[in-house]
């Protein structure tokens, strides 16, 4: 049975998935899958501390190559419904677009690959050479300790190998097939705390600022650039995202001071390079300090090859224009997927992603899941 992807777009937006609850996507997507044949795996899994988050593997065929389509049925909050133009879990078409919350992040592309893997298997059957997988999360979202890295241990575990996987996350930027992800730049987080003596501003005697250090340390971490860049990413950036000393007074000397940072670095670097870089600088202000580190994610690089060769003839031959391989934007998935095989990522245009009126142009979807289709074509075609 072929799919509609506009129609089940709709369904699975109906479906209020927002982080971690699944909502009855997963659901809709499981029988949908059944349907076309798919051997389907539900995998709850629960980190102590967290909550249950379900997900998805589904796979067909039981050669190689295997070809994963990844991707999240969670979505962020609505926000205020109120400023919503329609119910955001009602997926209303206006016009020529689809309105809803996950209509491009990422519930389309999803729908997207669902309806061409039904086309595909109408016209070559289940004996196409090879298997097609489908990893899909619940958990992409939020804190993503219970989704795709407990299940690419869960296939581990079992043997089962992935050969190329193309995530489908809202990676088009100006139009449809514009942008085709080969990697990530790494993300962390740096919380700072200097510590001090709390007095009257009249005797700075009888205190100690810690102010003043920390503004020289933050000092020392923007004022010099981390790199100038590399062939497929842009040059890290270090951005200082709060100052907090939490003093209303203007007579007192603060006896703390807080401030943290957030560093987008490139495949220059992995983050005990970038940790050692900021406190040899830190170190320079010459005054004791606290630093937390957390980190989201390594940088990541899928050199130009099979797989991104194959999505850009794709996209070229359905749309006529060729694809930047890129690797702007956040974290994703695929900087766990990629430690298991070759990973690219291409969806729909993010322009509203997260954002009031989440939607997108009914023939995006449609033309998406055409390159989906001659993705899957090319890649079996042997």
């Amino acid at each position: 049975m072929t799919q509609d992807p506009v129609d089940l777009t709709q369904a699975l937006i109906r479906c209020p998935s927002v982080t971690p609850i699944e909502g009855g996507a997963l659901d809709l997507l499981q029988g949908v899958l059944e349907g076309l044949g798919f051997a389907c795996h539900r995998l709850p899994f629960q980190e102590k501390g967290t909550e249950r988050v379900d997900n998805l593997y589904a796979r067909i065929g039981s050669s190689g190559p295997v070809f994963c389509y990844a991707g999240h049925t969670d979505v962020v909050p609505v926000g205020e419904e109120a400023d919503w133009s329609v119910d955001p879990f009602s997926a209303e078409i206006v016009g020529e677009n689809l309105i809803g919350r996950g209509a491009v992040d990422m519930k389309g592309s999803i729908a997207a690959f669902a309806a061409a893997v039904s086309r595909f298997l109408e016209k070559r059957g289940p004996d196409f050479g090879g298997s097609i997988a489908f990893l899909i999360t619940g958990d992409e979202e939020a804190d993503a300790v219970n989704g795709t890295v407990k299940m690419l241990d869960w296939l581990k575990e079992r043997g089962e190998r992935l050969d190329h996987c193309l995530v489908g996350e809202p990676t088009s930027d100006q139009r449809l097939g514009d942008m085709v992800k080969i990697g990530r730049r790494g993300s962390m987080n740096g919380r700072l705390t200097v510590r001090g003596v709390q007095g009257h501003t009249a005797y700075p005697q009888l205190a100690d600022n810690p102010a003043h250090p920390l503004v020289a340390m933050l000092a020392e971490i923007t004022g010099e650039v981390l790199d100038e860049g590399s062939e497929h990413f842009p040059p890290s950036s270090l951005q200082v995202t709060t100052i907090d000393i939490a003093n209303r007074a203007t007579n007192v000397i603060p006896g703390v001071a807080r401030a943290a940072f957030n560093i987008r670095f490139n495949d220059l670097h992995d983050s005990a390079a970038i940790k050692s870089w900021v406190g040899e600088r830190l170190d320079r202000a010459g005054k004791p300090y606290e630093l937390e580190w957390s980190v989201s994610g390594e940088s990541f690089l899928t050199p130009p090859g099979p797989l991104s060769d194959c999505i850009a003839r794709a996209i070229e031959a359905e749309l006529g224009i060729a694809p930047e391989l890129g690797t702007t934007g956040g974290t994703s998935d695929a900087r766990f997927i990629k430690d298991a095989c070759p990973v690219a990522e291409f969806g729909l245009r993010n322009a509203t992603a997260h954002k009031v009126d989440e939607q997108v142009p009914l023939a995006e979807i449609r033309s998406l899941t055409n390159i989906y289709e001659r993705i899957l074509e090319d890649y079996f075609a042997s």
